[in-house]
């Protein structure tokens, strides 16, 4: 399983979110490779699951199943909730 943090431009906020990513993936034990990346990198096959803002998430060239949109970048819980549920469902 690979995960990229999306954000505009790849360098801080994509960062921030792939440190986050990899500190819910510890807690709820889920092993996943976690790299940042621009908009622009975001392919269907460059990665398994994309997590990106809701501003950047109507430009994604993604498919919705591999999509996972959070409200605040900061939010760990938001991102928690989230990935939880991703990989319940699966």
């Amino acid at each position: 399983m690979k995960i990229m943090a999306i954000c505009g431009s790849g360098l801080g906020s994509s960062f921030m979110v792939e440190m986050n990513i990899k500190k819910v993936l510890k807690k709820i034990n889920v092993e996943a490779e976690v790299e940042h990346a621009d908009l622009s990198s975001a392919t269907p096959g460059a990665a398994d699951l994309f997590v990106m803002a809701k501003d950047i998430a109507a430009s994604a060239s993604v498919p919705e199943q591999q999509l996972l949109v959070i409200n605040n970048i900061i939010d760990i819980n938001e991102l928690e909730t989230k990935l939880t549920a991703y990989f319940s469902d699966r």
